[in-house]
């Protein structure tokens, strides 16, 4: 078949390489722009263009994706398929209408669980310890289309959403080619979603980031592990921002009483513990005070960034 590939970040790329590899022919890539990373805030190639051009693939990308011009470019390739793996735009119907066969999509959770931009994180965010990939179909509502196959994948305790998202990444691909071929050869079988079941995964924003320490230590670790690799949990400490790149929940907490939330419990070696809420504690692992690099919590104490009795949040 004739296939035209929608995808933007490292997510995709594991798919797109396989339908490379595969005996359909990807007539194009459609990427978001490329935009300017690191230091210099130089443009950087999307991961999904420098794949396609490796290959000697025409790269699309659109600044609007609604225009006709871009329409007809896509009408021009007579796709029979689109394949959607984290474009990161929703689809207009004039689009989703133009190949053969439909659009699909490698949707990193089990859905109708976690329809939205940012399953994998929920997920994390969420302490579930359960995800996977659903390939479906799109259609209007937002991942409300009847899906093909699905694989769940487990959520070790101490993952991040950067790791899971990794692993869903091979999983997709592995779960995507069967249903290409099974659509090519017209014995796809389609589910429909139960939308009763349906929650939602709304995107990530940076105001997520600050840590609430008044919320358990479990609910706290997951925050950590979620919002990893962006845009990080971070608390203050006088007047200084400082991100928490590892933790595990301390139980029991210390003893010596409940303390207010936030207060550094004890501080020394490799013990960096903290009060929560609900008599709980967090035991931080790694940290990185803003603008130098990550570091084990026994560096950071030598180095007098932290003391017992000192109040996170400050």
């Amino acid at each position: 078949m004739v296939v035209v590939f929608f995808g933007t970040p490292e997510f995709a790329v594991p798919s797109l390489d396989a339908l490379i590899a595969s005996r359909h022919r990807v007539a194009a890539v459609v990427s978001q722009p490329d935009r300017p990373r690191g230091r210099g805030q130089q443009l950087q190639a999307t991961p999904t263009r420098a794949l396609a051009e490796a290959h000697g693939i025409p790269v699309l990308q659109p600044v609007r994706i609604r225009d006709e011009a871009f329409l007809e470019r896509i009408r021009a390739l007579a796709p029979d398929l689109g394949v959607v793996v984290a474009y990161g735009r929703i689809l207009p119907d004039a689009l989703i209408a133009i190949p053969r066969l439909g659009m699909i999509n490698v949707h990193a959770s089990i859905l109708p669980r976690y329809r939205g931009a940012a399953p994998i994180q929920r997920a994390v965010m969420a302490g579930d310890t359960e995800t996977g990939v659903t390939i479906m179909r799109i259609a209007s509502e937002l991942d409300a289309g009847a899906t093909f196959a699905v694989q769940s994948v487990p959520i070790p305790p101490n993952a991040t959403s950067g790791d899971i998202e990794s692993t869903l990444a091979s999983v997709g691909a592995g779960l995507l080619l069967p249903v290409v071929d099974a659509l090519d050869a017209g014995r796809a079988s389609e589910t429909p979603q139960d939308p009763a079941k349906a929650t939602f995964a709304p995107k990530i924003t940076k105001e997520e980031g600050p840590i609430d320490w008044a919320q358990p230590a479990a609910t706290i670790h997951h925050r950590i592990r979620g919002l990893q690799p962006w845009p990080l949990a971070s608390t203050t400490l006088g007047g200084r921002r400082l991100v928490l790149r590892r933790s595990g929940v301390r139980s029991p907490s210390p003893p010596g009483g409940p303390r207010r939330p936030g207060t550094v419990i004890r501080a020394r070696g490799d013990e960096l513990v903290v009060a929560c809420g609900d008599g709980t504690a967090l035991q931080v692992l790694e940290i990185q005070p803003e603008g130098k690099r990550t570091m084990a919590v026994r560096d950071f104490i030598a180095g007098r960034g932290v003391a017992e009795g000192d109040q996170f949040g400050t």
